[in-house]
């Protein structure tokens, strides 16, 4: 008597669904108690290098929401924007 055997499908990944891990990185800022939204304005410009108008977007959606996405790109550059972020112990996280 002969044992079937399951087939596996053959899985292949086209040039398109490849990922890189470098790229499509965020980095998500928290709400807190502590700062003004001055201080986080003035620390986003200086982390993302964005606009006034831009960064008060950001720290407006983070006081509503309690988080917000305030920089998406390279996980190096996102590491470079929260570790300035965080110089005034703001909370950060990175997702890839």
């Amino acid at each position: 008597m002969e044992i079937p055997t399951q087939q596996v499908p053959e899985i292949t990944e086209s040039e398109d669904e490849k990922t890189n891990i470098n790229d499509g990185s965020r980095v998500i800022l928290f709400n807190d108690d502590w700062h003004t939204f001055e201080e986080v304005i003035s620390q986003i410009i200086k982390a993302t290098k964005c606009s006034f108008v831009e960064a008060r977007d950001k720290t407006f959606e983070v006081h509503v929401n309690g988080k917000a996405v305030v920089f998406t790109g390279e996980m190096t550059d996102c590491l470079k924007v929260s570790a300035i972020l965080e110089e005034i112990l703001l909370h950060t996280q990175i997702e890839t």
